[in-house]
C-alpha cells in the first residue's frame, strides 16, 4: 500500500490525530527522498493498559505510510525514574512488555515482521553511549533537566539525580537508534525540545517529534498505571471491564475529558474507520457512523445516551482484549506476569517507592498501604455531652451511614469552622470508647508541639468527595487491612514517619500523601507531625 501513496498522502497518515508535530518540514523533506524512520519508546514500569492502544493505532498508521518503526523497551529509564522498576525486575518487566505489546499489535492486525524491537540496556551501557551521557551532562543545566522531565519523571520532594539524567538519555536515544523522528505523548514535549536544543551541541542532527494528545482516563483525568479507577488493564476480565466502564465519567452531552468518547476517536476510528452504536429499537436502534465528528455531534446533542456509548465501546473493547487474554492464559505467561509484578507481601525487601500490593498481607510488613485513610466530610459537630474538651462529629466517608468520631479539637478550632469541612480519617483502627461514646475513626491532623500547642486538620485536594482513598505516592496499588491489629502497633510505627514538609505538604518518608486529585496539605504548620 505504501508504494502507491504520494509523500503528501504518507504525511497525512503519519500526522492524523496527532496534537502537534515539531519539525513538520523535515518530515516532508525526508518523505520526498525515502521512508521515514520513527521510534516509540516505553519505560517498562507499571502494566500497560488500554490507553496503550492509542500509540499502537498510530504505529499502524506509520507502517501503512511505509515508515521504518522501532519500538524501544526503555528498561534503564524505568529504573532512573525514581526506581519505578527495581533493578532485579528490569529483565522480567522487559519480557512482559514485549509479550503484551506484541499481543496488542497482533490484536489490531499489525504485522510484527515490519517492526524492530530494541531493549535500552542493549546499547545504553556501551562505552560510546556512556561518554555521550557525560558530554551531555556537562552542557545541560539542572534547571533545563528538571523542567524537561516535569511531566514525565515522577516528581518527589527530594528528587534523585537519576531523574535529572532521564531526559538527556531519551534525547540521546534518537541518535543511537538512527531515526528521523521520535513519537510520544504531548506530555513529553519538554523532553523533545531539550533534545532539539542539545543534540546539535554534540554534533548530532535535530530530529522531528510527533505528539499524541493525552487521552483522558475513566475518571476524566489522564489514564495512569498508578490510578486503578482511571484505567482498564489489558488482562481485566469481562466483568471488571463492564464494572469500570459503568463507573466511567461520561456525562450526557459533555465531550470534554470524556475517556470513553476519546477511545472511540483515537483508537476505534483509526483502526476500523467506523463505529456502531448498539441500542434497543425503541431508542432508535443500531446506527453505524463513518466519521467521528458525527458521533461527537450526536453525543453533544444528547442523541446518543452515555449508557449506549459505554455498551458499544465495551463490545469493541472485548474484540481487542480477547486475543490478549487468551495469549496470557498460557502457564508461561501467567508465571511471567506474577514474577514481573510480584505482590509486595511476597517481596519482603521492597525498594523505596515500589508499588505495594496484598491488603492484609504479612502482619510484620510495615507499608503505608495498610492504612485505610479516606476523605471525609463533617456533616455535624457538637460538644461531647460528658467532656467539654472533646467534639462529637458525624463524618461522611462514602458509606451508607456517617461515622461517629470523637476528637480533641475544641481548644484549636471552632465548631463553625469544622462544620461541612473536608477532612482526612483513618478508618481501620479498632473503635475506642471516649467518655462513653465509641469513636469509629481517627481524624488526622498536623500538629506542632510548644506553648501553645498548634493543631490543624489535614486538607484533601480541592474538589475531593467523601470516601476517596488516600495513598502514599508509590504505594497506590496496595489494599488496606480490614482492621489494624492494635497489638502490632502498625499505626504507631508508620505514624513516626508521617510529617509535614516546608511546603505544607503531607508525606511519609519523603513520599507524598495523595488522592487521585493531588496532594494532601495543611494550611500553616510547616515541619509539623501528623497524628
Amino acid at each position: 500500500m505504501a508504494d502507491q501513496l504520494s509523500p503528501d498522502e504518507k504525511f497525512h497518515l503519519i500526522s492524523r490525530n496527532l496534537q502537534e508535530v515539531l519539525g513538520e518540514e523535515k518530515v516532508k523533506t525526508v518523505l520526498q527522498e525515502r521512508e521515514l524512520r520513527v521510534y516509540w519508546g516505553t519505560a517498562t514500569t507499571g502494566k500497560p493498559h488500554i490507553a496503550y492502544f492509542v500509540p499502537m493505532s498510530k504505529i499502524a498508521d506509520f507502517l501503512k505510510a511505509g515508515c521504518e518503526v522501532t519500538i524501544l523497551f526503555a528498561d534503564l529509564h524505568a529504573y532512573l525514574d525514581n526506581m519505578k522498576a527495581p533493578w532485579e525486575l528490569l529483565e522480567l518487566r522487559v519480557q512482559y512488555y514485549e509479550q503484551v505489546i506484541k499481543a496488542m499489535l497482533e490484536s489490531i492486525g499489525v504485522p510484527l515482521d515490519k517492526l524492530k524491537f530494541v531493549k535500552g540496556t542493549d546499547y545504553q551501557l556501551s562505552r560510546e553511549y556512556t561518554l555521550d551521557v557525560y558530554r551531555l551532562s556537562s552542557m545541560v543545566t539542572e534547571h533545563d533537566a528538571k523542567k524537561a522531565g516535569a511531566e514525565v519523571v515522577k516528581q518527589v520532594e527530594h528528587p534523585l539525580l537519576s531523574g535529572l539524567l532521564y531526559p538527556g538519555l531519551q534525547a540521546l536515544d534518537e541518535e543511537y537508534l538512527k531515526v528521523d523522528a521520535q513519537f510520544g505523548g504531548v506530555d513529553q514535549r519538554k523532553i523533545f525540545t531539550l533534545a532539539e536544543k542539545y543534540l546539535p551541541s554534540l554534533g548530532y542532527a535535530k530530529r522531528a517529534h510527533l505528539m499524541n494528545p493525552m487521552v483522558p482516563g475513566l475518571t476524566g483525568a489522564k489514564m495512569s498505571s498508578s490510578e486503578e479507577e482511571s484505567k482498564i488493564d489489558l488482562l481485566d476480565s469481562r466483568e471488571d471491564v463492564k464494572k469500570k466502564l459503568k463507573k466511567a465519567f461520561c456525562e450526557p452531552g459533555n465531550i470534554q475529558n470524556n475517556g470513553v468518547l476519546s477511545f472511540v476517536k483515537y483508537v476505534l476510528f483509526p483502526l476500523h474507520g467506523e463505529f456502531s452504536i448498539k441500542r434497543d429499537p425503541k431508542w432508535g436502534g443500531d446506527k453505524k457512523y463513518t466519521q467521528f465528528e458525527e458521533v461527537e455531534k450526536e453525543f453533544a446533542e444528547e442523541a446518543i445516551h452515555p449508557g449506549d456509548l459505554k455498551a458499544s465501546v465495551e463490545v469493541a473493547l472485548h474484540q481487542l482484549l480477547e486475543p490478549i487474554r487468551k495469549k496470557f492464559q498460557s502457564p508461561e505467561l501467567r508465571k511471567l506476569t506474577n514474577t514481573a509484578y510480584p505482590s509486595l507481601s511476597k517481596t519482603k525487601a521492597a525498594p523505596k517507592g515500589a508499588k505495594a500490593g496484598g491488603g492484609g498481607g504479612d502482619d510484620d510488613e510495615l507499608i503505608p498501604s495498610r492504612l485505610d485513610i479516606r476523605v471525609g466530610k463533617i456533616i455535624s459537630v457538637e460538644k461531647h455531652p460528658d467532656a467539654d474538651s472533646l467534639y462529637l462529629e458525624k463524618i461522611d466517608v462514602g458509606e451508607p451511614e456517617p461515622r461517629t468520631v470523637v476528637s480533641g479539637l475544641v481548644a484549636y478550632i471552632s465548631q463553625e469552622e469544622l462544620q461541612d469541612r473536608m477532612v482526612l480519617l483513618l478508618c481501620n483502627l479498632k473503635p475506642q470508647k471516649m467518655r462513653g461514646i465509641e469513636s469509629q475513626a481517627m481524624l488526622l491532623c498536623a500538629s506542632i508541639e510548644g506553648e501553645p500547642r498548634r493543631v490543624e486538620p489535614l486538607d484533601p485536594p480541592e474538589g475531593s468527595s467523601p470516601g476517596e482513598q488516600v495513598f502514599v505516592e508509590g504505594y497506590e496499588m496496595g489494599k488496606p487491612d480490614d482492621k489494624l491489629n492494635p497489638k502490632k502497633k502498625v499505626w504507631e510505627k508508620l505514624q513516626v514517619d508521617l510529617k509535614i514538609s516546608d511546603e505544607c505538604v503531607a508525606h511519609w518518608k519523603d513520599q507524598h500523601l495523595m488522592t487521585k486529585l493531588g496532594q494532601i496539605t495543611c494550611k500553616t504548620l510547616r515541619g509539623g507531625n501528623i497524628s
